[in-house]
């Protein structure tokens, strides 16, 4: 029996998902003090930030693109997921346990989880 990995049931939450990921790009073009501060507690090195723009503006497409392409979105979607739970082991590696890891970091892994479960399963 073939497993086929079809486009999302749920395609509003990965537009919802997408819209977010997109709208967390554009603000780091020129991070505010809470993404500079949350890049900072990590040590993650300043001449590397633009490397999370790319991976987020690539998640959008895959995600935007998962909607007509089957397979696409599910894909991009675990990228998602797999990108917040580096987040998360950056934060926990570094101490950086602060509001920003539970609300932002944790937050947007739970809703990236809670999108690939929903629409895929």
């Amino acid at each position: 029996m073939t497993t086929f990995i079809d486009t999302p049931h749920w395609p509003a939450l990965t537009v919802v998902l997408a819209a977010v990921l997109f709208g967390d790009a554009l603000l780091s073009l020129r991070p505010p003090a809470f993404i500079r501060d949350c890049l900072d507690g990590v040590r993650f090195p300043r001449d590397w930030w633009w490397t999370l723009i790319v991976i987020k503006l690539v998640a959008v497409a895959g995600l935007l693109a998962g909607l007509w392409y089957p397979g696409v979105g599910v894909a991009a979607n675990a990228g998602v997921v797999a990108y917040f739970v580096c987040a998360a082991i950056a934060h926990v590696r570094a101490g950086f346990l602060g509001s920003t890891f539970w609300v932002n970091c944790l937050g947007m892994l739970a809703f990236s989880t809670l999108v690939l479960i929903v629409s895929y399963v």
